[in-house]
């Protein structure tokens, strides 16, 4: 039995949903933290992962791993249009280890010290990088796939461009901003949220928004080519016309 569009039906709404739903939340929860922590929190300084050190700092964890939930199940959203190609599988595949990237930020948070200094006890950088390179990879690998699809053709190119920007922040972020001597270190928070906000987030809301048209159109018109039985020809086309028959 050949599985198709309409039959994944279900699961692509709710993968388009997670989607969309992922982003925001998380953009808006690290927002209402900066609000509360104005004093002593600077988001031109620190990355949105300081926020899990401090006081109140579970509510960023918690952040951390409802995305990552959230965004494992648009992976598999994307492998349900994709997954007929390699590259598709393997950007899929790719957005699964970014959800999982933030399923270890939010395991291995970083923490602050008896004067207010924020480190990383183990593990949260690695986690970091694991989400940021992950998600660039993807949307570059995951544009050639829908390149094959229609409803995705004009995506292509923005979320391609988005990702190979992406890739080409993460070497400049290790080696300018992130690092406590680096030059630019003092507008690491900035420096990120550019990143996130501006290249990031639009590609992977951009998909999600097509795959809800995607998965609304599989709805409206259940019954595709594939779906259809295949009809048997007319005795009438079978007669071989022969001079004189």
């Amino acid at each position: 039995m050949t599985t198709t569009l309409s039959t994944q039906t279900p699961w692509l709404t709710r993968a388009a949903w997670a989607g969309l739903i992922g982003p925001v939340l998380f953009t808006l929860t690290w927002v209402v933290q900066e609000l509360f922590r104005i004093e002593e929190y600077s988001p031109i300084k620190e990355p949105v992962s300081a926020l899990a050190a401090g006081p109140n700092g579970w509510v960023q964890s918690v952040n951390f791993a409802v995305f990552g939930v959230l965004t494992i199940v648009f992976a598999v959203g994307m492998y349900g249009v994709s997954r007929s190609s390699k590259p598709g599988m393997v950007g899929s595949s790719l957005f699964v280890i970014s959800g999982l990237g933030l399923l270890m930020a939010a395991a291995f948070p970083l923490r602050e010290d008896a004067v207010g200094v924020t480190y990383d006890p183990g593990g949260h950088f690695v986690a970091g990088m694991t989400f940021f390179t992950s998600s660039a990879i993807a949307l570059v690998v995951i544009s050639f796939a829908l390149a094959k699809r229609a409803e995705f053709r004009g995506l292509v190119m923005p979320v391609r461009v988005a990702g190979i920007l992406m890739l080409v922040s993460n070497p400049v972020m290790g080696i300018l901003v992130i690092p406590d001597d680096a030059p630019l270190h003092e507008w690491a928070g900035l420096a990120q949220r550019v990143i996130v906000l501006g290249l990031l987030f639009p590609a992977r809301l951009a998909l999600s928004y097509r795959l809800r048209r995607v998965a609304t159109l599989a709805v409206l018109q259940p019954s595709t080519a594939a779906d259809q039985p295949t009809r048997r020809p007319s005795r009438a086309s079978d007669r071989t016309m022969t001079p004189g028959g």
